[in-house]
Parts: C-alpha cells; structure tokens; sequence
C-alpha cells in the first residue's frame, strides 16, 4: 500500500490484529456471503451461473470456498504461515480454476484507493491454492464489486417497497486482477522483519493513525490510568 506504516504493521502483527479502535462492519461480511449463496443457488437450480458472471468466461461449475484451516501453506523461507478463504472458487470449462472476492462498494475501476492490498490479496489465494494442490491450476483472478443501486427512481419504486422494509438491488462489475504469485515471497519475508522486531519501528511520515495513537496515549498518561495499572500489577 502506497500508505504502508511498519508502526502500525507491527504493533497489528503483535496484538494479532485485534486493535481496540478498528472495527470492521459486519453487514459487508453478510451482504458477501449471501452474494455467494445467490451465485451457488444460481447454478444448483439453474445449470448455469447468473448472467452478470459472463465477463469470468466459459464457468463449468464452482467448488465451496476451502475452510482457512486447511487452505494454507508455510513459506519456507521466511516460516511465515500464510492462510485464508477466497469468496468463490468457480472452475472453468478447460479445468482451470477463477477466484474471486466480492466487494460491496462503488466500482470506480483502478480508483480503488485498496486496489494493492486487493491484488495481493487474490494472488496469495492463488499462491496457496497451487501449492496446497486444492484450487490448481489458477487461470483467472477477479474482483466482483457489488454496487448498491441508491439513486432516486430505485428509491421511490413501488416494487422496492415490502411491508416489513424494503429491497436493495445490487449492480455487479467485475474487475480483473493480474495473476503473479511472485509478489507474494517477498511480502512474507517483509512481515517477518517486521515481526521479529524487539521494538516498534519508526512510523511512516505523517501517519493518522500513528498520530491517533499517540494521541491517546497521552491522554492516558494525563489521566493517571497507566499509573493506576502499573499499581494493579504490582
């Protein structure tokens, strides 16, 4: 990511991730997995797959999504353990393998100011797929963005109206994503750097977060709640 911070990499990597002040909405992780089950359903009553797909090419039938626990590998190189769940494994009519990523947002194309994170993203899923011999061979990686139709005349359609609520179309746009796994090594051998770290490294200039963290720990320091804990330990 063009705003990478080794700061804040680090301190994500020691807490695991689970930072105090980041919370990422469920409702995403929702509308994708019933994305997924309108796609699936497609096909199981269908024999085929929804029109919106066609831009993914000749799709001969899906596999479900391997569970993270067995859809994973260890770098050799640097003993990074790097795991995941792809949202749609589709398999193609030559036997090959398309894996995509559902995205509910507005499709801007390469605008996408995630697009980076995205693109390792995918090919890590490829990367993992081949060596673990689960999804082989990757031919074809894709976003497919879910675009929330909001504009005026979707909103005053009677059609839309439900007496418990109301119905929300989606537009979909798929967008392609290089396949090069070869990205991947060295983004592994950077993290363990990182990891192995005795102490935070500097932050990227001018970092927010960085900023925000500070922020806050000097207000805890003001307040006397660090003191208070370090009385609690003893």
């Amino acid at each position: 990511m063009p705003n990478f911070c080794p700061r804040c990499f680090w301190l994500k990597l020691k807490l695991n991730n689970k930072l105090p002040y980041q919370i990422f909405p469920g409702i995403f992780s929702s509308i994708d997995s019933y994305t997924k089950q309108i796609v699936h359903g497609h096909f199981d009553c269908n024999s085929c797959f929804p029109q919106w797909l066609d831009g993914l090419g000749e799709l001969a039938g899906y596999r479900e999504p391997p569970h993270y626990s067995k859809f994973k590998i260890v770098d050799e190189t640097s003993g990074v353990t790097l795991w995941g769940t792809p949202d749609g494994v589709f398999m193609k009519s030559d036997g090959s393998y398309v894996i995509v990523d559902y995205k509910t947002a507005k499709y801007t194309g390469t605008q996408d100011k995630l697009m980076p994170m995205y693109q390792v993203q995918l090919n890590a899923y490829a990367m993992i797929g081949e060596m673990c011999g689960i999804v082989k061979p990757v031919s074809d990686l894709a976003l497919i963005y879910m675009e929330p139709v909001t504009h005026r005349d979707a909103a005053i359609d009677v059609s839309n109206y439900r007496d418990g609520g109301f119905a929300m179309e989606f537009t979909a746009n798929i967008h392609r994503i290089e396949l090069n796994t070869s990205v991947i090594p060295g983004l592994l051998a950077k993290t363990r750097e990182i990891y192995e770290l005795s102490q935070a490294p500097s932050s990227r200039d001018g970092c927010k977060e960085c900023l925000l963290l500070d922020a806050m720990v000097d207000v805890v320091n003001r307040s006397g709640i660090l003191e208070f804990r370090e009385l609690a330990d003893e």
